[in-house]
């Protein structure tokens, strides 16, 4: 009997990775997520076990079982309150296009900020129901809560996701999600600098368009992280600088993470803002939502599905 396939792919494009064939000839294509997660994360006042301890500006901070945590809240009240309106005008003035990954529970409970993300042209792409892990989540309530997180964007947003980014996933949550269907593109992924595809249990080929959690501010409250504007810059840089000198002959993606109660507070945003100008004095740049990136790829590249990669 054979051996079973197994479910990790180390090879990738290997030595020739494809063409993407960007609109204008675009020698990279530089994608910014804004998180909106504020509002969805870990609280005792939802029925979690513990309050939120993850990507805060309370540096090691640990769950605190059955309470509510005064200063965290605050802080991603921040994120909604302020944060979200600075870089909501950041980008809008440039009129530059921002894909949101957006946990449903938070987009319910801010309208005006929905109202915003719409109004922008933002996409819109789902980060779960809560922002809680999956990952010791049976199968079953996995796909419960992916089922209630369509459900309940859709609600909030008048529109049923067309990308996904859960973020605090299990093993299961590609599988999961490509079973679900409906789909365009799938971002629980760090594995390459282009989107690929894959396949699972014979399913029909999904895109993953990558993520990144290193050109990312989540860099500032993590340890070894940026300690200042500047770094964070320097790093957006050098990174966008290797990827337009190497797209010259192979074109590639660069994402650029951003959370509202991060990257929204002053001093940061300063940062950002150093980078949206830079990138903006070169030619041959493509600033694209994930949607319209999911769009380019099944219109031009979509015979690379025929080599999609089973997961399993």
């Amino acid at each position: 009997m054979a051996a079973p396939t197994y479910p990790r792919d180390f090879r990738g494009y290997g030595r020739n990775p494809p063409d993407p064939k960007w609109p204008g000839n675009a020698r990279v294509a530089v994608q910014f997520v804004v998180n909106f997660e504020e509002g969805g994360e870990n609280n005792v006042l939802d029925g979690d076990r513990a309050s939120e301890a993850f990507l805060s500006d309370v540096l090691g901070a640990q769950p605190w079982p059955g309470q509510r945590h005064a200063n965290i809240e605050s802080m991603f009240e921040y994120g909604s309150r302020a944060g979200f309106w600075r870089l909501w005008r950041i980008f809008a003035e440039r009129n530059l296009p921002v894909t949101v990954f957006g946990v449903a529970k938070a987009l319910q409970r801010n309208p005006e900020v929905v109202a915003a993300m719409k109004e922008a042209g933002w996409d819109i792409a789902s980060h779960s129901l809560r922002w809680i892990e999956h990952k010791d989540m049976s199968e079953t309530e996995e796909r419960t809560e992916i089922a209630a997180a369509i459900r309940v964007h859709t609600e909030a947003t008048g529109q049923r996701p067309l990308g996904w980014y859960t973020g605090r996933s299990s093993i299961n949550t590609l599988r999961l999600l490509m079973e679900v269907g409906g789909l365009l593109y799938l971002c629980d992924s760090y594995a390459d600098d282009l989107p690929y595809w894959i396949k699972a249990r014979g399913s029909k080929p999904h895109l993953v368009i990558p993520y990144t959690l290193d050109a990312n501010d989540m860099r500032f409250v993590n340890a070894q992280g940026f300690g200042d504007g500047e770094e964070f810059f320097t790093y957006l840089k050098d990174s966008f600088d290797v990827l337009y000198a190497e797209g010259e002959s192979a074109p590639k993606m660069m994402s650029v993470g951003l959370h509202c109660r991060v990257v929204g507070r002053p001093g940061r945003a300063a940062s950002l803002m150093r980078f949206l100008d830079y990138i903006g004095k070169h030619e041959r740049v493509w600033i694209p939502t994930r949607l319209q990136i999911a769009q380019h790829w099944h219109a031009n590249l979509s015979d690379l599905a025929d080599d999609a990669f089973d997961i399993g």
